[in-house]
């Protein structure tokens, strides 16, 4: 890796920290520059725009959560302990500060239209479908029960999280892991044979 991509990926780490604070439009090159020490021009070359800049800090970050959450998920066996591997990664990356980008992106860019809401979208199902295919590989391996609606179940998955989510950064409640965990262990409890 060469210096320049060095610097890419080192800015591109500081653009992800700030925009789960500010947000994908409240992340402009110049704040990076301030945070970065680097010139205006200099990370103008790099993104060339905002809505660059934007669709490269949610494409790193993808990447960071792929790294970090699910690779170690998928090494561990499948069906029920994958899902709780994934779950605990998961929560890991949302108690970050300033929590989860992806939750803060699609509720900032829910109603908008582009290229960076459409990134958001194809984030968010490809995240689901993971999900769903872990469910749905438990019914075949015969570790959850065979009337599971996989779709279902990542339905609810996912809404553990998004809940844990608030719960954590906007009401600060002390029990919201506890009560992700209790959720995410009554789910699996249903769906288990």
């Amino acid at each position: 890796m060469g210096k320049g991509e060095e610097t890419r990926l080192a800015v591109l780490d500081e653009a992800a920290r700030v925009a789960r604070v500010v947000g994908l439009g409240g992340l402009t090159i110049g704040t990076l520059a301030e945070r970065t020490a680097l010139s205006k021009s200099g990370l103008f070359g790099h993104f060339k725009s905002k809505e660059s800049l934007q669709l490269q800090v949610l494409e790193h970050a993808r990447a960071r959560f792929v790294d970090l959450v699910v690779r170690p998920a998928l090494a561990a066996p499948r069906g029920e302990p994958r899902l709780r591997v994934l779950f605990d990664g998961w929560l890991r990356w949302q108690s970050a500060p300033g929590g989860c980008l992806f939750v803060t992106a699609a509720a900032e860019f829910h109603h908008q239209s582009g290229a960076v809401r459409d990134e958001v979208v194809r984030g968010e199902r490809d995240m689901l479908d993971m999900v769903t295919t872990m469910f749905r590989a438990g019914v075949a391996d015969g570790a959850f029960r065979q009337d599971t609606d996989p779709d279902q179940a990542a339905c609810e998955f996912n809404g553990v999280l998004l809940a844990f989510h608030q719960a954590f950064h906007l009401l600060e409640d002390e029990r919201a892991e506890s009560r992700a965990r209790r959720a995410l262990d009554d789910l699996l409890a249903r769906v288990r044979t």
